[in-house]
């Protein structure tokens, strides 16, 4: 359907059936809930980080037990809070955040696979390219130096495909 289609349908609605839709689609939709919330309040906006924090953290370090480290779940909880915010200075947090404790991940249990290093890396310059487009570089420098500090001595080099990355950004900055 196309958004003309869509605007047409809206206006035949009822000022009380677009409440009570929209109130269906905030019980039903997270992604919504999410959208609301952000809209609604600060307070809103923190409590979706923090959620989409902890998606991520139980997928590496959970409370309990191992972490099963499925990349595809702790991803998407990064793509869907930016479908909720867009790009903006939680989205590089959470991105950071997304490698910092897959980092910590892998200094727990060892080295892990080219997929899991790739996919880091790719968050890793997400990220940075976020922060760039959001000229946040000097808020986010010392957060994204301490990760590749933390990978130095892992193998399958991602420690100096994170290091060229950081180098690449913020060579760029300074100049």
């Amino acid at each position: 359907m196309s958004i003309q289609k869509l605007k047409a349908y809206l206006a035949n609605k009822s000022e009380k059936e677009l409440t009570r839709e929209i109130t269906d689609l905030y019980q039903q939709f997270s992604g919504v809930k999410d959208f609301y919330n952000l809209q609604m309040s600060a307070e809103g906006a923190n409590d979706i980080l923090a959620k989409h924090k902890t998606i991520i953290k139980d997928q590496f370090l959970p409370k309990r037990g191992f972490g099963d480290a499925r990349l595809s779940v702790a991803r998407k909880s990064v793509m869907d809070f930016k479908k909720s915010v867009g790009v903006h200075e939680n989205l590089v947090d959470l991105a950071l955040y997304y490698v910092k404790v897959g980092v910590q991940y892998t200094n727990t249990y060892g080295d892990i696979n080219e997929p899991f290093y790739n996919s880091m890396e790719s968050m890793f310059a997400q990220a940075l390219k976020w922060m760039k487009q959001l000229n946040l570089a000097h808020q986010f420098q010392q957060r994204a130096a301490k990760i590749c500090q933390d990978t130095d001595g892992i193998g399958w080099g991602f420690h100096d495909g994170l290091c060229e990355t950081y180098e690449d950004y913020f060579d760029e900055i300074d100049d």
